[in-house]
């Protein structure tokens, strides 16, 4: 199950529009990735013929269940690291640009222990994104 990050990443946007809209289509996907709909139907293409997709008759995208493996797999790691990264002071925005960067290197046991870390101790709580700027700007003046 060793694919590119460019395709996780449209396995993912593919999961995560279908349970926002329950159906989707190739145009969709451009959108929300901000891709050109020919890249974006390149790469369907691409996934439609290694089985991780497939397209009905009206195209609309569905994930096979390779490709939904992958998809919930790498959506579980974004939201996952992305509250970690909150947690600690990091902003929404930053920790899920961030969280889409790491969520394709994280080896797998890292995220395990992320995961048992999160199983013993609870799943982190977003911190006021400026806690942690302030508590080191006040440690810094002293």
């Amino acid at each position: 199950m060793n694919i590119h990050e460019s395709a996780e990443d449209y396995l993912e946007a593919i999961y995560m529009q279908t349970q926002e809209k329950g159906s989707v289509r190739s145009i969709d996907i451009a959108n929300a990735l901000g891709y050109s709909k020919p890249s974006v139907s390149v790469a369907m293409k691409q996934l439609e013929e290694n089985g991780y997709i497939r397209r009905d008759g009206d195209r609309l995208l569905y994930l096979e269940e390779k490709g939904l493996a992958i998809a919930k797999r790498i959506y579980e790691r974004h939201e996952t690291i992305a509250a970690i990264l909150m947690s600690l002071g990091v902003g929404r925005d930053t920790a899920y640009k961030d969280a889409c960067k790491m969520e394709h290197d994280i080896s797998d046991e890292s995220f395990s222990c992320i995961q048992a870390y999160i199983a013993v101790h609870g799943q982190p709580v977003p911190a006021d994104p400026d806690a942690h700027r302030r508590a080191l700007a006040a440690g810094a003046e002293q």
